[in-house]
């Protein structure tokens, strides 16, 4: 088993853990509809670049 030589400075440690951060999910605005969604996915009112892709069904308001 490798057993390190001496220990890493603290600077050495954080150059190491440069990468670690925690990123926020990537969003896109989409150009049709102005909604704010997640990248690469319909958004809530259905459209996809700018094309709807999902139809909304019509709420019954038979009551």
């Amino acid at each position: 088993m490798a057993v390190q030589k001496s220990r890493k400075t603290p600077a050495r440690r954080g150059m190491r853990r440069s990468h670690d951060k925690l990123n926020g999910p990537t969003l896109s605005v989409d150009p049709t509809s102005g909604e704010t969604h997640l990248r690469h996915r319909v958004t809530p009112d259905g459209f996809y670049r700018g094309n709807q892709v999902v139809v909304q069904p019509e709420p019954d308001d038979d009551e």
